[in-house]
């Protein structure tokens, strides 16, 4: 099976899978393809599955990066730039070719719509890049609605072994679709900021990261996140805007709101031109945290972020 030979030059297909047999079977070829070929190849899934490519590849699992992802895109918005195009931009001269696993059965509802509009903007990503995203979706253990998504936000999708082109193909709905209005919640701290308040907004956020319990190890990239989201405000979003704090399970949630409006579904998730000054303030944001969320409507943008306690 042949993922490479249709004369396009970015392929991004799903591979429905029901057990570890049915991974391994569309997994373990398409790497051997790849390195074969002389590709680079990466393959960054949750780890168990990363073990079963590994142990099946035998010696030449060392001629591929892998990366658990788990870790690495805990926070989908990271997957784009720090895995995707850190890995495809460092081989730059040649094709290559990664597996990426970013929706499994342990991802939360929270989570969910975050890892949709990655699986979505790849393909805005790599437009026109040589690259073959192969993305695995386990049938058995994920919801129907997320195998209908996995159909929308990919060309093709192979199953049992059968490449089918996908009719509901459609990721600029898809990303539309989950760009999801965010409540929060009743009794939220929360401070109004300008330009003259942005100190006070920082300390705000870590005397309420203190109240809330967040490790001290963490606090400086709360305070490091919350300057660049209010400084953006002020500059891009209408000057002004609202900081909001508040405690959910194991995590701190921190948002900004303002008047701004985001047009580019891209933003903090395409890394920087080499000396380009400016543009890195939601790329760092999805680095830090664990989680981000982003809303944006015709009159105002919320980013939310996640950090774990």
């Amino acid at each position: 099976m042949s993922t490479v030979a249709t004369g396009e030059s970015f392929l991004h297909p799903a591979l429905f899978y029901r057990d570890e047999q049915e991974y391994t079977a569309g997994t373990v070829p398409f790497v051997q393809e790849g390195l074969a070929a002389g590709e680079a190849v990466a393959v960054a899934v949750p780890g168990p599955n990363l073990e079963l490519i590994k142990s099946a590849l035998g010696s030449s699992a060392d001629e591929v990066q892998f990366l658990d992802m788990t870790e690495v895109g805990r926070n989908p918005g990271r997957i784009i730039p720090g895995v995707l195009r850190a890995f495809a931009d460092a081989h730059g001269e040649g094709r290559v070719r990664i597996i990426g696993e970013p929706i499994w059965a342990g991802r939360t509802a929270m989570e969910y719509p975050a890892c949709v509009q990655h699986e979505a903007l790849i393909n805005a990503a790599f437009q026109g890049r040589d690259a073959t995203i192969l993305c695995p979706y386990d049938t058995v253990r994920l919801d129907a609605e997320v195998i209908a998504d996995a159909w929308a936000t990919h060309p093709t999708v192979i199953d049992q072994g059968r490449e089918l082109s996908s009719e509901a193909y459609d990721w600029h709905t898809v990303v539309a679709r989950y760009n999801e209005p965010l409540a929060y919640p009743v009794g939220a701290a929360a401070l109004a900021f300008g330009a003259e308040e942005l100190p006070a907004a920082r300390y705000f956020a870590v005397k309420q990261a203190e109240v809330l319990g967040l490790a001290r190890d963490r606090e400086e990239d709360l305070a490091l996140l919350v300057a660049e989201l209010t400084t953006n405000s002020v500059v891009h979003g209408g000057g002004s805007g609202t900081l909001r704090m508040w405690a959910e399970g194991e995590r701190i949630v921190c948002e900004v709101r303002d008047g701004g409006r985001l047009a580019d579904p891209l933003a903090g998730r395409r890394p920087p031109a080499r000396g380009q000054l400016g543009g890195r303030g939601l790329l760092l944001v999805n680095y830090l945290a664990d989680l981000v969320r982003v809303h944006t409507a015709e009159d105002g943008t919320t980013v939310r972020f996640y950090l774990n306690r």
